[in-house]
């Protein structure tokens, strides 16, 4: 039972798919007034009219998180409707791995996840920083990445980027303590996202297996042709192999849904199966 999400305003970027629009399905049946931004407008409309046709409170404002004053007109849109920006979940990114040798399939894509993965958080603090100020309290949570941790064979743009999102969520928490607080949450392999469209080289993945390759592997075409052992898909199992869309945007609302005393600052979404090894 939520104690904490009722009335809050939260922002989510990327809101029309994946982890965006789960997250807020599950803040606004909470209690929570949500904003839904996505460059994808009319994704984003059905999304927030399912919302509003559930009976909960939301709007929408279609903007590129990679422009400024678009993202500056999304909040400004927020105030107007909501009179505050509690929290801003700055979601919205992509992951095109691929090796270096990959570089002439691979260049445009990582261009624009610099552009999306780092200048989108920048944007969206940007937007927000003042009125979180004046309130006197706000949160940001930037949804970074365990590839983010190391540089990763097949994945050097990518866990750049994500380790850019870590250090410019530390930096502002160091700034902003007692002001706004800061929450990085770190997803593992999570499938059923429109990340996995953005992969340039699908054997880059194997960067982040390492030693355990093998069984990776050995699971993966398990998993593939339907005969992964049950306990591998419960989720109540320790042997649960992979997170799902549902249990990071369950860990999104969770840090969300804190009094605001509470900060959980880092947080690593993992299965307790998996064979990631960072």
């Amino acid at each position: 039972m939520s104690q904490y999400l009722k009335d809050k305003v939260v922002v989510i970027t990327g809101a029309a798919s994946g982890f965006g629009k789960l997250i807020a399905e599950k803040c606004a049946a909470a209690g929570s007034k949500v904003v839904g931004v996505d460059i994808n407008g009319d994704a984003l409309a059905e999304v927030f009219d399912g919302i509003r046709a559930a009976g909960h409170e939301g709007t929408h404002h279609a903007a590129d998180v990679t422009d400024m004053g678009q993202m500056k007109a999304a909040i400004a849109h927020t105030v107007d409707t909501f009179g505050a920006v509690d929290v801003l979940v700055n979601n919205a990114g992509v992951m095109p791995l691929a090796y270096f040798a990959d570089h002439e399939r691979a260049w445009e894509k990582w261009h624009k996840a610099i552009d999306i993965n780092i200048k989108g958080v920048v944007n969206g603090i940007s937007a927000v920083y003042d009125r979180m100020i004046e309130q006197g309290r706000g949160q940001v949570v930037n949804i970074s990445s365990i590839y983010g941790n190391a540089g990763i064979e097949g994945s050097g743009v990518y866990s750049a980027t994500k380790a850019a999102v870590t250090t410019i969520s530390d930096s502002l928490r160091i700034e902003a303590k007692g002001k706004i607080k800061v929450t990085t949450v770190k997803p593992t392999g999570v499938t059923g996202t429109n990340l996995a469209s953005w992969i340039v080289n699908d054997t880059a993945i194997m960067g982040l297996v390492g030693q355990r390759a093998p069984q990776y592997a050995e699971t993966v075409a398990n998993l593939t042709n339907g005969t992964l052992p049950p306990e591998q898909t419960d989720i109540d199992s320790v042997k649960y192999w992979l997170i799902k869309p549902e249990d990071l945007a369950d860990a999104v609302v969770h840090v969300i849904d804190q009094p605001w005393g509470i900060s959980l600052s880092d947080v690593t979404v993992r299965a307790s199966g998996e064979d990631y090894i960072y």
